[in-house]
């Protein structure tokens, strides 16, 4: 197991196709620039040690400098003891609806990316909880198997858009189906299910499928992200805007916030109706509704001890460019004696 503690500093790595391009120009540059003053024969007698390739050699060197410091200001870390740890917890699963309605922007930055931010705050304030991710569209995946690492939960969290399911709609019903399959413990009596959508273009019936999660003690909260007003679809590629989405009548496509479906989900499996809208209000009602909650005992075996490696790395790089300043842009005598080539014969 190894963490990385600065991520940032692998903007370093961008600074070697720079060297690479400006090393490429200064020898274009220097090509014709000597042109100007003698012919190339002359050039070779009047400098005949110079070598070409001992500069690429020192790009290369100063290349592999450049890459070791970046992972040595990254600082890896890697794990080196496992320890069994008790923890006592609720398992919770999020469905997280990426139909094409979660790309309106009603709510800021888009409704996909709200829901985002607000898992990703529910999770920073759990504990010693176990979750899950689920995705969910025309048809459900799972992205996240019940677990308690909780920064790669939030990574694939982040991963998640609607193009990853190509079948449009929101199945809802799959993703309580799938959400069944998650809760592994049979011991464990608190199972919640947090559903975070538009619910929009609800599809299949709801009613019978909330019945038999709730006789398995899942209980289902909804969260609902959007506003009733609603807004237009946005189509973008590259993150520009082409076009707003359009029915088969040409007629522009406004979503809304369908909270009477939500909250009838949630009514049905002894749940609660959220409003997405202040992530701060969400987080505090999500805590407050684990915290009232029974909680169960298990264990769990992760890495405890992590030693920094940042010296390897920083090690490497001084080696590396100590070895730069000693290559020299001339020939090297004892290969010129080899006479490889036969030159001169």
């Amino acid at each position: 197991m190894y963490q990385l503690e600065q991520p940032i500093f692998f903007y370093v790595l961008l600074a070697i196709p720079v060297l690479v391009v400006l090393f490429l120009w200064v020898l274009v540059w220097r090509k014709q620039t000597q042109r100007k003053f003698a012919d190339s024969n002359l050039l070779k007698k009047l400098s005949p040690n110079r070598s070409v390739f001992k500069g690429i050699l020192k790009v290369l060197v100063l290349s592999l400098a450049l890459a070791c410091l970046s992972f040595a200001l990254v600082n890896p870390k890697i794990g080196t003891k496992i320890e069994t740890v008790k923890r006592e917890g609720v398992d919770v699963v999020f469905a997280l609806d990426v139909s094409k309605s979660m790309l309106a922007e009603d709510i800021a930055p888009s409704r996909l990316e709200k829901s985002k931010q607000l898992i990703t705050q529910i999770i920073n304030s759990l504990a010693g909880d176990r979750i899950g991710i689920i995705g969910y569209a025309g048809s459900a995946f799972p992205q996240v198997p019940i677990t308690t690492d909780f920064s790669s939960a939030k990574l694939f969290l982040s991963s998640m858009d609607t193009d990853m399911v190509s079948s449009q709609g929101t199945a809802i019903t799959e993703a309580i189906s799938m959400a069944k399959t998650y809760y592994n413990d049979e011991e464990q009596t608190n199972r919640v299910l947090f559903i975070i959508s538009d619910g929009e273009d609800h599809e299949g019936n709801v009613s019978e499928i909330v019945d038999e999660a709730s006789k398995l003690g899942i209980k289902i909260y909804t969260i609902g992200v959007g506003t009733l007003q609603g807004a237009p679809i946005p189509i973008k590629r590259n993150g520009v805007l082409q076009f707003y989405k359009r029915d088969e009548n040409n007629e522009q496509v406004i979503t809304r916030l369908n909270e009477e479906t939500l909250k009838e989900i949630a009514s049905n499996a002894d749940g609660e109706y959220i409003n997405g809208s202040n992530t701060k209000e969400v987080v505090e009602t999500v805590t407050a509704i684990l915290n009232g909650m029974d909680k169960k005992e298990f264990e769990s075996k992760q890495f405890t001890d992590f030693k920094d490696q940042f010296q390897w790395f920083l090690g490497g790089a001084l080696f590396l460019l100590m070895l730069d300043v000693l290559f020299l842009e001339r020939k090297t005598s004892w290969l010129q004696k080899l006479n490889l080539f036969n030159e001169g014969d």
